[in-house]
């Protein structure tokens, strides 16, 4: 099967996996365990974009596949490298990750920018303070990723 092909049946596959999602308030994707580290199934996705659907794909050049690669901890089954599988996540959990990775952030520059400015007058050193206080926040999501590893947690199935 070529790779396009490949990325034709991932899509409908993926488009069956939202619809379910819907109704099981789940976060689904289709992937493939690329390999097992000791007690970790380590599967790839095909994280897809709106545009890669699209039917004027071939003559485009925007169109948007990429590879992901999800840590799943604790699974139940036997899978071996190259199987097809289906990593579900909580919605809930999808929520939480979606408030860490853009609403706080977007939080905190938008009030070091309000802060700044009113403090300092300067708006070109506010503006840098707003975008420089994400460097420690990241920093701190980075060192506490085992700590979110643990609350998100995902879920693997058989195909």
């Amino acid at each position: 099967m070529a790779l396009s092909d490949s990325h034709k049946n991932l899509n409908l596959q993926t488009e069956n996996s939202k619809n379910d999602c819907i109704l099981n308030s789940d976060i689904k994707h289709i992937g493939f365990v690329t390999e097992i580290r000791g007690s970790s199934l380590i599967v790839n996705i095909v994280n897809q974009s709106a545009c890669s659907t699209c039917h004027a794909q071939g003559a485009c050049t925007v169109a948007d596949f990429q590879d992901k690669e999800i840590e799943i901890q604790n699974f139940s089954k036997t899978y071996s490298p190259g199987q097809q599988v289906t990593v579900i996540l909580r919605q809930t959990l999808g929520f939480a990750a979606v408030t860490w990775s853009y609403i706080v952030p977007f939080i905190l520059v938008f009030l070091t920018l309000i802060i700044a400015v009113s403090v300092l007058k300067n708006e070109l050193i506010g503006g840098l303070l707003a975008l420089a206080i994400l460097i420690p926040y990241y920093t701190t999501l980075w060192v506490f990723r085992h700590l979110l590893k643990k609350v998100f947690k995902f879920e693997v199935e058989e195909n």
